[in-house]
């Protein structure tokens, strides 16, 4: 069914390629990770699937006062990435996302599991990295569990994170081992629980996230969508019951963008094959890229 078209009610999405040379406030990239994935996903259909439920929305903040997103900032689609899996996609992305963040103040990659936040963050010059995400995803080897591991231990040198500017928001009982907890306290990374998060509440929280990761000057953000309530995204392979509400993971997500030292994001672990018939879990995911363009127009 087509959406209905009113001259006074935009939508958001569709936004033109970006011009090189040319500054943009935002620029989405699609990131269609998915091969080394250590659960069965068609995530690589997602960033096509999060395009079009942009459609879905106005691009309007209420306020007072009013705006519109698409007339606030200047926003590019650069498209996708093409086969961002193994070491040939994996530097594919890296310069991709390096070539676009010259000329933007925010890079928002469409995954895609989680193994993008390998590259993205790289290309992205990130020393520093925050994760909403129920898990830490400190596994050996290459997988959409190991992204963080890596970019502590495998990135070249010059682009490695100091975990010590790493915090993780949202990290739940049930979802992990005791040996990757144990991990994580070892090498200094700040674990913010699910159960800490609400009850300190978002501003608190990311208030002590920013300081700790932003000890550099930029931070990349990685949403990992299955920190949310299964309920929520069914179309989550490893999202669980009790995780964040989605009005909480999008509280999070604008929450940070607002601070500068935000200068990419991704979405990660949304499979759009295996979302519920009424497209929540993609419809969440497009949201909180309009929840980071909120943050981005409001600093």
């Amino acid at each position: 069914m087509a959406l209905p078209h009113d001259e006074l009610w935009p939508r958001a999405g569709s936004w033109p390629a970006p011009v090189p040379g040319q500054t943009t406030d935002a620029v989405v990239l699609g990131v269609p990770t998915w091969r080394t994935s250590i659960s069965s996903t068609g995530a690589h259909a997602t960033p096509a699937a999060v395009r079009a439920a942009l459609a879905r929305y106005s691009p309007a903040l209420i306020g007072p006062p009013a705006i519109d997103l698409n007339q606030a900032l200047r926003i590019a689609d650069a498209g996708d990435v093409h086969e961002p899996d193994g070491d040939e996609g994996v530097q594919r992305a890296v310069d991709r996302v390096r070539e676009l963040a010259t000329d933007a103040r925010l890079i928002v990659a469409l995954g895609g599991d989680n193994s993008l936040t390998y590259p993205v963050a790289r290309g992205a010059g990130a020393d520093g990295l925050i994760t909403i995400d129920a898990h830490y995803d400190l596994r050996d080897g290459v997988s959409n569990g190991s992204p963080v591991r890596r970019l502590v231990q495998d990135a070249p040198p010059g682009e490695r994170i100091d975990p010590t500017r790493i915090v993780q928001l949202g990290i739940s009982d049930f979802a992990n081992s005791a040996a990757y907890a144990r991990r994580a306290a070892e090498w200094g990374i700040r674990v913010i629980t699910i159960d800490e998060v609400r009850r300190r509440g978002v501003d608190d929280v990311v208030a002590e996230a920013l300081q700790t990761a932003g000890a550099g000057s930029r931070i990349h953000l990685d949403i990992d969508v299955d920190a949310a309530d299964r309920a929520a995204v069914p179309g989550c392979p490893a999202s669980v019951p009790g995780g964040f509400a989605a009005w909480e993971l999008r509280a999070l997500v604008r929450a940070l963008a607002v601070d500068e030292r935000i200068v990419s994001a991704d979405l990660a672990e949304v499979d759009a094959t295996a979302d519920a018939e009424d497209g929540r879990t993609v419809r969440l995911a497009a949201l909180c890229v309009l929840e980071l363009l909120a943050g981005l127009a409001t600093r």
